[in-house]
């Protein structure tokens, strides 16, 4: 049995502070827990361990972010298996809803929901979206009603007639994210829907601070709130 050992990062640490960081430096490059514990000489177990408390803690800076102001793009997707034959409607069979907002050049917020009608959406977006904000979004009707809320400025694409640009009238930032997420996850084989939740809010992350050097950025959202390890 590995000893505690004194560890800004982890409480009850059984890995130095140097290992530690080198284990936030090659989930950085993007490693899954068999190449990091290679590298790091850990069991496999071990390493997963301190990555899924660090993805904990990565969510709960992603779900402290202020709220969104400016042109915002929101538009839900669905992850997970294809979907079941004979099965139909927006995220039929077994795949996971996530509701998505992107401010035009600026950061991404996501959140899982358990479908697509129009109070679950506008509740999440009267949380995020600040009234006096321009709206893009699609033709779905979960959309419906934005301007008797307060949010005078919305305007649609229609995607079911082909149209996907329409003068500034598009919702590419946040589709954008939704390939680049679904991409990132595919290369991981595939993520156990226990922790999708984990893994998505890592995706949004490291999106929103891609041209940030996420490495420190890791250590000081952790230092601020040390993981607990047992």
């Amino acid at each position: 049995m590995l000893m505690q050992l004194k560890n800004k990062y982890a409480n009850r640490s059984k890995i130095s502070e140097a290992k530690f960081r080198q284990i936030v430096k090659l989930f950085v490059l993007d490693l899954d827990a068999t190449q990091i514990s290679q590298i790091v000489n850990l069991e496999r177990k071990t390493v997963n361990r301190y990555l899924m408390a660090i993805r904990e803690r990565i969510a709960e800076f992603c779900e402290q972010e202020s709220p969104f102001q400016g042109e915002i793009e929101v538009d839900e997707s669905y992850f997970g298996p294809r979907r079941v034959k004979g099965k139909r409607g927006r995220g039929a069979g077994s795949k996971t809803i996530v509701f998505g907002m992107r401010k035009r050049n600026g950061k991404v917020y996501t959140e899982i929901v358990p479908d697509c009608k129009k109070s679950t959406l506008q509740s999440i977006i009267r949380g995020k979206v600040e009234p006096n904000s321009v709206i893009y979004s699609d033709s779905w009707k979960g959309y419906d009603g934005l301007v008797d809320v307060g949010y005078d400025k919305h305007y649609r694409v229609d995607h079911g007639r082909n149209e996907f640009v329409n003068g500034k009238s598009h919702i590419n930032g946040i589709e954008g994210f939704w390939g680049y997420s679904k991409t990132r996850m595919s290369k991981h084989r595939g993520v156990n829907k226990k922790y999708f939740y984990l893994h998505l809010k890592e995706c949004e992350f490291r999106y929103n601070y891609r041209n940030e050097d996420l490495y420190q950025k890791i250590l000081k959202i952790v230092r601020k709130n040390p993981l607990f390890y047992s």
